[in-house]
């Protein structure tokens, strides 16, 4: 507090006067003084690069306080005044030769800071020195120092030979030297495109033992690294983990979830389930306590548990209670609690955890309430079970007539109908008694979809669907759909009670309606029941059953996110490229341990030899020579007997581009876009392709079709068909 004093406006007149004092001051107090009202300033935004040649004089004053605030000033206003700051560089050089190790290390730290290029060729020499220096804090201190400059000139960096001397760092015998060291080489890793950082077992080992003595903030940097270390047999991971178990324990949250994401990291390269069991129970008490930490640590936590739990569900199998919400907990924990609930929702504890969300379906909280009411239907169509129990709980939460609790149980009863057909259809008439109190489309479509399904079951179907009728070229597009689709399915299943309906509500969609997919479904429609009702019966046919399993990760993210635990990436459940630009994908690394099939084939191969190098084939890159960022699966089966050519090679469009344009509509290999069509038609097949543009090797394949078209003479055209039928359509 003694120094708020200092926080006052000054004016740049009177400090350069108050440095430039010729009054007698042999330890230099009022140069404290003084320096302490510009840095003062400079923290409230007033700008003091004026002084700067008044600053450059007070650099030689022996006294480590005022050097540091001369070197915060320096840092501040150097890339400012690039003419000016040279003017220090001989202070610099003095300074790294100090005797005093602090003042060598912050010297070597500043000029990493001042990135001019006369000040960077100064530095080169000095932090040379300073990487060999027998104090471990300036070793320390230019390991940092190299990663700097590494991001203001990488090809200066490389061919200085500063990463070979970062590399015999990792020998260091100070810990806290090994873990800067570790660190800069990890931030050169993920910005190089050339730079791969890789760890033998040996140093690994090395890195294991340092972790005692280091910092909490060395320890993370030295546990990210060994992500960047590939075990070559199972007892190497095995004895690598059990190495990190202590860190488990330890009180800082970061070090903490690193841990744990080192440990099922090398869990993809144990082949004993005994030993992964073990494993797995040992990150269950981490995981716990992490909850009791305040509500942004516990959101972090149950964010990455919530990954964590879809790959290795045993961690927390029988910790239930502990996601439990709280009454003073944020929505936003309250959320993700019950998204873990429902993942570790299972038939011994469905009773526990039915009781527990049926209490939170009466809190006050509308968000809250919504998702709580939501999860009961999730858990209906999980567990066969607990359905009828579910079902249950939610007729007593309608008989509370409270409208959004209402809604929103009628749109999961759907959901448990489609799963559950046949089973539980006697409670329509209850939710038949709220149609009234509807005004959300979701709502409003799910009930109008359950009439329509059991439209031969509801006496007043044609009376209910008819009100609904009355304001449907107002209603949202999801109402408009399921209210055509439900007014037909009345027609076929009770053709007198649909027949006045059906046409009135037809002519809505085809003749006054501006939505393109309400107005060709209607068509279609239109076109079946007009020329073949038996055709139409197709629109009652049994829908594919739903499952919970479409609220799974999609396996190649959660892979890749199983390799971010404890980043932003584990947050946003997103791939770390959809929002940082040049980052370098991480993936599991090829290794005789690792117990799945790992894509290494490269595109080259793949266009050769389609059928064997599928494995290594992701469809999703745009780049040919790019690496899998992520394992990937056996992704497509190509069938032995197709034509081997790869469309989406360039070579093979560049030659087929220099034919002629018949030879190119007769020799086209359209089959391996379409296996299943015989006899595609030139028009069709672009009709078609024009509906999946957005994949790159049809794009590819449109654009060379396309211009096929382009080519071809006036007198050589083709009449073009309606592939669709579409204008005998409207003439009806």
């Amino acid at each position: 507090m003694s120094d708020a004093k200092y926080f006052q406006r000054g004016k740049i007149q009177e400090l350069r006067a108050e440095l430039n004092s010729d009054k007698k001051d042999s330890k230099h107090v009022r140069k404290k003084t003084v320096m302490k009202k510009i840095v003062a300033n400079m923290t409230m935004g007033n700008d003091m690069s004026p002084l700067f040649p008044d600053i450059i004089n007070v650099m030689n004053v022996p006294v480590l306080e005022i050097k540091k605030m001369v070197y915060l000033y320096l840092i501040n206003y150097a890339r400012n005044r690039p003419e000016m700051a040279m003017m220090a560089v001989t202070t610099f050089t003095k300074d790294v030769e100090d005797p005093n190790p602090l003042i060598r290390a912050l010297s070597i730290r500043t000029m990493g800071y001042i990135q001019v290029d006369k000040v960077i060729q100064s530095l080169l020499e000095p932090l040379r020195h300073c990487l060999r220096d027998q104090d471990p804090y300036v070793r320390k201190t230019a390991a940092i120092s190299v990663a700097k400059l590494y991001i203001y000139d990488r090809v200066l960096v490389e061919q200085e030979g500063f990463l070979d001397m970062l590399r015999d760092l990792l020998g260091d015998p100070n810990p806290t030297v090994v873990g800067n060291a570790i660190a800069a080489l990890t931030e050169i890793s993920e910005r190089s495109e050339n730079v791969q950082l890789k760890l033998n077992m040996s140093i690994a080992s090395k890195l294991v033992a340092a972790l005692n003595e280091c910092s909490e903030w060395a320890q993370t940097y030295i546990l990210e690294a060994l992500m960047y270390c590939v075990p070559q047999e199972s007892a190497d991971a095995v004895m690598l983990a059990e190495r990190i178990v202590p860190r488990l324990q330890h009180a800082n949250s970061a070090v903490v979830l690193t841990s744990i994401k080192v440990i099922i990291y090398l869990m993809n390269y144990m082949d004993s389930p005994e030993d992964i069991s073990s494993l797995s129970k040992k990150l269950t008490p981490p995981l716990v306590t992490l909850l009791s930490s305040g509500p942004e640590v516990q959101y972090v936590a149950l964010r990455n548990i919530l990954i964590i739990i879809q790959k290795r569900p045993e961690v927390l199998k029988n910790e239930m209670k502990v996601f439990f919400c709280k009454y003073n907990d944020p929505i936003y924990v309250k959320l993700a609690k019950l998204e873990i609930m429902f993942r570790l929702a299972n038939p011994k504890n469905i009773d526990q955890v039915l009781n527990e969300v049926k209490e939170y379906a009466a809190e006050v909280d509308v968000d809250f309430v919504r998702k709580a009411v939501r999860c009961i239907g999730r858990l209906a169509v999980k567990i066969e079970a607990a359905a009828e129990r579910c079902i249950s709980a939610l007729l007593e939460l309608i008989q509370t007539k409270v409208n959004y609790v209402v809604q929103e149980a009628i749109v999961v009863i759907r959901d448990i109908f489609r799963k559950y057909p046949n089973r539980y259809e006697s409670i329509i008439g209850t939710l038949c008694e709220y149609l009234d109190n509807l005004d959300e489309p979701e709502a409003k479509a799910a009930m109008i979809w359950i009439i329509g399904q059991y439209a031969d079951r509801i006496e007043n179907a044609d009376e209910l669907l008819e009100d609904f009728c009355y304001t449907f070229l107002e209603d949202p597009q999801e109402v408009q759909l399921a209210l055509l689709t439900a007014v037909v399915k009345l027609f076929i299943k009770r053709p007198s009670a649909g027949e006045e309906l059906v046409p009135k509500v037809l002519k809505w969609a085809t003749e006054e309606s501006d939505n393109p997919d309400l107005r060709d479904r209607g068509y279609i429609y239109w076109r079946l029941l007009s020329t073949d009702p038996a055709a139409a019966k197709a629109i009652m046919s049994d829908k594919p059953d739903i499952s919970t399993e479409s609220d799974n990760m999609d396996p190649m993210l959660l892979e890749e996110l199983l390799l971010h635990i404890g980043s932003l990436a584990s947050i946003y459940h997103k791939s770390p490229t959809t929002f940082l630009h040049h980052y370098k994908p991480r993936y599991l690394i090829p290794s005789p341990a690792l117990q799945r099939q790992i894509p290494t084939t490269p595109r080259a191969e793949v266009r050769e030899n389609p059928t064997d190098a599928m494995n290594g084939y992701n469809p999703y890159m745009s780049d040919f020579n790019q690496q899998p960022s992520f394992p990937v699966d056996l992704v497509n089966q190509a069938d032995p007997q197709q034509n081997q050519q790869d469309i989406s090679d360039p070579d093979f469009l560049i030659d087929f581009m220099l034919q002629s344009p018949f030879t190119r509509v007769n020799t086209f290999p359209y089959h391996l876009l379409y296996p299943h069509v015989n006899n595609f038609s030139l028009q069709q097949l672009i009709v078609t392709l024009t509906k999946s543009i957005l994949r790159p090797k049809v794009l590819l394949t449109f654009l060379a079709l396309t211009i096929v078209l382009f080519d071809l003479d006036d007198s050589e055209e083709e009449e073009w068909e309606d592939p669709g039928g579409f204008e005998a359509m409207e003439e009806e």
